[in-house]
């Protein structure tokens, strides 16, 4: 099989793989080296600049020794396979980077022979790429669950950031799906690379010139609608993986039906609205000081598809409302749909000054469609009450077709 051919198959084969995004390290270029890595903007994202930058994506390998029933390279699947050798990926991660196709790599593998085995792999391809092309871009690497902690000490030196997948969100999903792994195995591996982060922050200390330890922190991915496991369980699985390991993120990938698919796998489609919802709680429970108990009241303990989680917590509160955006406390204003983090404080640092009235938010771009009512401003008394909405969840039939488009999630503030 010539190198075409294998970055056909294993590039294809690394699409499912949700968790890569910016990484926060921003590595410079090395003296005489290649690349750098910017702070923000990694795989489909922008810089602040408008560019739009990527990562070449690829898998080492889809042989593998596991059989998890959602994978497309389950050991039991007959697609095609293939694997690149180490000198492979790293001259196709050099080449696509002069011709500025790619400003980094991500790179995952199937599990060939062991964990250990595995990771031992990976590990050198970033190792290569740092120390013989000096290489300064961006790179991420699956990190194994399972291998050793000698092994996950030595990749976040070489790497930007380390993720290890969750995949489903309890250990019964796990035991019908995907019998080789366990919860505590790969928690195990994030426990792991949170202690080699710790020991580096320590160990360096203020120095600016100490190599830092998987700068970029590590992630994680939760497949949704695998399982008929609901969103309470889901958020509640994220919030503690968030306290527990300091995640940067937890990512979701809504389940679709695969080729050679399982017969234990469901035949239809999870909606990308079911997933975007997950993103907005997720938002919210990191930055908006939500809890998943208010974020996910339905009694089958999902997220609304029709509404988003703050606007739906908002119109079951009405006691909470109007919030006088001249006094209310920032907590406050940061519950009011339409109303992000940034323009609670921007607004807490203008009423010092002067008391706001609409056109102020107007210039602040607070999504006044939203926030008319839940508001009161110099200027401004709405004229009701939000009043709570009964029974709006729709079923997951009356949704299946709304796929979200992916430029719709950048527009306006939660």
């Amino acid at each position: 099989m010539d190198l075409q051919q294998k970055l056909a198959i294993l590039a294809d084969a690394a699409k499912y793989d949700a968790s890569c995004a910016s990484s926060g390290s921003n590595r410079k270029r090395p003296r005489n080296g290649l690349g750098n890595g910017h702070s923000v903007g990694i795989c489909h994202s922008y810089t602040p600049d408008g560019r739009c930058i990527s990562l070449l994506k690829l898998l080492l390998t889809n042989f593998c020794i596991y059989d998890c029933q959602y994978c497309i390279n389950r050991a039991s699947s007959s697609t095609r396979r293939a694997a690149f050798k180490t000198d492979e990926i790293v001259s196709l991660t050099v080449e696509f980077y002069k011709r500025n196709y790619i400003e980094g790599l991500f790179v995952s593998s199937g599990i060939m022979v062991s964990p250990d085995y595995t990771m031992e792999r990976l590990i050198a391809i970033a190792k290569k790429l740092r120390t013989e092309h000096r290489f300064g871009g961006y790179i991420h690497i699956k990190a194994v669950p399972g291998a050793s902690q000698e092994l996950m000490d030595e990749a976040g030196i070489w790497a930007d950031r380390l993720s290890a997948n969750i995949e489903l969100p309890t250990q019964d999903d796990l035991n019908n799906l995907a019998p080789e792994k366990t919860h505590q195995e790969i928690e195990g591996t994030m426990g792991q690379i949170r202690t080699a982060i710790d020991r580096d922050k320590k160990e360096r200390g203020s120095s600016k010139h100490r190599r830092r330890y998987a700068a970029g922190g590590q992630s994680t991915q939760l497949i949704v609608g695998a399982t008929p496991t609901p969103d309470m369980t889901i958020l509640q699985k994220a919030s503690d993986l968030y306290q527990g390991y300091k995640l940067r993120r937890v990512y979701y990938s809504a389940y679709s039906p695969i080729p050679d698919m399982s017969s234990q796998m469901p035949s239809t489609r999870i909606p990308l609205l079911r997933e975007h919802r997950l993103y907005q709680a997720d938002w919210l429970l990191r930055f908006y000081g939500f809890t998943v108990e208010e974020l996910v009241t339905g009694q089958d303990r999902n997220l609304d598809l029709k509404q988003d989680p703050k606007m739906v917590w908002a119109l079951a509160h009405p006691e909470y409302f109007p919030v006088d955006i001249n006094t209310a406390p920032r907590a406050m204003l940061m519950r009011v749909p339409g109303i992000g983090v940034r323009n609670a404080m921007r607004i807490q640092k203008i009423r010092k000054y002067h008391r706001l009235r609409l056109k102020d938010l107007r210039k602040l771009r607070v999504a006044l469609n939203r926030a008319r009512r839940f508001i009161l401003a110099e200027d401004h008394w709405p004229d009701e009450r939000p009043i709570p909405v009964i029974n709006t969840k729709p079923t997951v039939d009356t949704v299946q077709d709304q796929q979200l488009d992916f430029f719709s999630a950048l527009t306006g503030e939660i």
